[in-house]
C-alpha cells in the first residue's frame, strides 16, 4: 500500500497553504489558509474493511516551557513528544484519495464541530483541543485536521507524517471526542497494511 500527496514529496517541505500557522515578520506567526493537503493512495490490501488517517507530529516540545518565548530557543536535544493533527475512521476502502481543502478551509477559532469527509468517515480530536485550552480566544474542541504550527524558535524542522492504516474493521470501535490514543488502541490486531508521507515545517527563519 501506497500513499502519496501531489502538493509534496516525501520528507520534503509542506506549503504554508496546509498550515495552520506561517510565518509573520513582527509577530513571529500568523494563522494560516490551513487547508487539508491532497492525498491518494493504491494497493488497498484484500480484505480491507475501512481505512484510518492520522497526521502525527512526533517533534512536539516534551515540556511547553520556552515554547515561542522571546529570547529563548527550545533546544534540539529536549526530548520530543506526539501532537496529532488528525485523525479519521472508517473511511471506505473504495476510496482513493480526499481532494486538498475539502476537510479543512481556514483555522475555525474554537475549533471545527463537524468536519467534513469521505462519505461514512468520522473524524476526532487534535491536539490543539489541549494546547489551545488556556487561550480564552481559541479555546475549543478541534476536531478534523488542523495543519502545522511548530514554535517559531524551535531549533529543529518538525515532520509530520500522514500514516494511512488499512484494517479489518467495519467500524472503528471508538466514539464521540475519540483521540488518536483511543484510535491505536482500538487497531491493535487489527491492521492489515499501513503506508505514511511525511512532510517538514517550520516557523523558524534560521531554519527555513
Amino acid at each position: 500500500m501506497q500513499i502519496t500527496s501531489n502538493s509534496f514529496d516525501n520528507d520534503q517541505k509542506i506549503l504554508e497553504t496546509y498550515a495552520f500557522g506561517i510565518p509573520d515578520a513582527e509577530a513571529h506567526m500568523a494563522l494560516g489558509q490551513n487547508r487539508n493537503p491532497p492525498l491518494a493512495w493504491q494497493d488497498v490490501p484484500e480484505g480491507t474493511n475501512s481505512l484510518v488517517l492520522m497526521c502525527i507530529d512526533p517533534d512536539a516540545p516534551s515540556v511547553a516551557d520556552d515554547v515561542n518565548q522571546e529570547s529563548h530557543t527550545i533546544s534540539a536535544t529536549l526530548p520530543r513528544a506526539e501532537f496529532c493533527h488528525w485523525v479519521m475512521v472508517d473511511i471506505a476502502p473504495t476510496e482513493t484519495l480526499i481532494a486538498e481543502g475539502t476537510c479543512s478551509d481556514g483555522v475555525t477559532k474554537g475549533g471545527k464541530s463537524a468536519p467534513n469527509g469521505p462519505a461514512g468517515s468520522r473524524q476526532g480530536l487534535n491536539d490543539y483541543t489541549g494546547f489551545l485550552a488556556g487561550d480564552k480566544d481559541m479555546r475549543g474542541n478541534y476536531f478534523g485536521y488542523d495543519g502545522p504550527c511548530p514554535p517559531w524558535n524551535d531549533e529543529i524542522v518538525h515532520h509530520y507524517q500522514f500514516i494511512l492504516n488499512a484494517t479489518d474493521l467495519e467500524r472503528c470501535p471508538v466514539d464521540g471526542a475519540f483521540t488518536a490514543s483511543d484510535v491505536k488502541q482500538a487497531l491493535e490486531g487489527h491492521v492489515l497494511a499501513t503506508a505514511r508521507i511525511v512532510g517538514t515545517y517550520t516557523l523558524n527563519p534560521d531554519k527555513a
